[in-house]
């Protein structure tokens, strides 16, 4: 038996329990097995902190701050995926994430470690019907944006203010990072200003050879037999 097998204990009355148990046998409590945010070792959806390491649980119920869901009209709440707070939907679970947090979430492993094992599938997707929405924080509309410019994920910013994201979307965008997504990205920004920096010097090598063409058709004299003999006659007389 694992390790991660041998530490796991029910939250509701501590008894063990295997990562397969879908209910502990001596309380009947329901079990379900998430990932520490920290170490990645097993752990139950109940339990405070990892067995493993101490960790916090990923996800606990955060402060009393609430607001009106963009997509839908039910209600945001706060909860607290490992050390970041977001706000999720009641309903649709779409998620408000503000400009620091989700800078934080972008950079830091941990936090991506944490969102990453919130969900075990991709969202389904849409109709494909466009929707813009209001901004939390200061209710104009956003501008749809796709992370990264290829990751294919579409997300509603409001500049200085946050993101929002239909459920299941942050978990794409964390896998994104995680498999190398915005190295690719940045190094796709880069090839393109290379090429631009390219175009800008041959259309500069254009345009200054047809300048020197031009200097040379206006200075450049054609001569005539009247021209030949009145040079001939200068030079005789000088």
């Amino acid at each position: 038996m694992s390790g991660d097998a041998v530490a796991l204990h029910c939250p509701n009355c501590g008894a063990p329990a295997g990562p397969g148990d879908q209910t502990c046998k001596y309380c009947h409590a329901t079990l379900a097995t998430v990932s520490c945010p920290s170490c990645f070792a097993l752990m139950f959806e109940g339990s405070a902190y990892c067995p493993q390491c101490g960790a916090r649980r990923a996800r606990t119920g955060g402060g009393a701050r609430t607001a009106r869901c963009p997509a839908c009209p039910a209600t945001m709440r706060e909860v607290q995926i490992g050390e970041t707070a977001l706000m999720e939907c009641d309903r649709c679970h779409g998620m408000w994430v503000d400009s620091a947090t989700f800078e934080h979430i972008c950079a830091n492993r941990e936090t991506q470690a944490a969102v990453l094992h919130q969900w075990t599938a991709p969202p389904a997707r849409g109709s494909g019907e466009i929707h813009y929405r209001k901004c939390v924080a200061c209710g104009k509309l956003m501008n749809r944006i796709n992370f990264g410019r290829v990751s294919g994920t579409v997300v509603d910013v409001c500049k200085g203010h946050g993101t929002f994201l239909d459920a299941g979307e942050l978990h794409l965008i964390v896998s994104f990072i995680q498999q190398g997504g915005l190295d690719r990205a940045r190094q796709r920004q880069i090839d393109e200003l290379q090429e631009q920096v390219e175009l800008m010097r041959a259309t500069q090598s254009l345009q200054d050879a047809h300048h020197r063409d031009a200097h040379f058709a206006t200075t450049t004299r054609t001569w005539n037999g009247r021209d030949l003999l009145d040079l001939l006659e200068r030079l005789r007389r000088g």
